[in-house]
């Protein structure tokens, strides 16, 4: 039976995190380079070695080589620490930058109890991939998985 609430534009993705909310934030926010898988989840010819969150609206979300090169990803939509980040995501279909491309990533952080906080992941605007957006979404909810990203990040967030 399908969710009522079915969106294919939008995935929406959560993990439970052993940490406070600033921990947690602080995690995804900048040390993503410990838990994003960069040897392959990338997009620059070089050897990726971090991934960088420009801590303002306005700033970007790129990968940095081992070259000192730099692949954006993204830019930063909304930055309130340590609760809401929306980032753009601007990888297209064939994994390249597309500053045109424009779908979302919107990351909320619940704090729980003083030691936990619930990471809410919504990836939205699925359509703006064409034709090809059911091969995005089954590629982002199951095969790459945003699911699998939240519980790395989880982990590093919990050490």
């Amino acid at each position: 039976m399908p969710e009522l609430d079915f969106d294919p534009n939008t995935i929406r993705k959560s993990v439970n995190v052993k940490a406070a909310q600033e921990v947690a934030w602080k995690v995804f926010t900048e040390k993503m380079a410990k838990w994003w898988p960069l040897a392959y989840y990338k997009i620059g010819k070089a050897n990726a070695v971090d991934a960088v969150i420009e801590p303002h609206v306005g700033g970007r979300w790129y990968e940095r080589g081992d070259d000192g090169s730099t692949c954006q990803w993204g830019s930063v939509l909304t930055w309130e620490p340590h609760s809401r980040l929306v980032l753009s995501w601007d990888i297209n279909a064939d994994f390249q930058y597309d500053p045109n491309l424009k779908t979302e990533l919107e990351l909320r952080f619940i704090a729980e109890e003083s030691d936990h906080t619930r990471v809410e992941l919504e990836h939205r605007h699925l359509d703006r991939f064409g034709n090809r957006r059911d091969e995005m979404r089954r590629i982002y909810d199951t095969e790459g998985d945003w699911g699998k990203l939240l519980e790395a990040f989880a982990r590093v967030a919990e050490a």
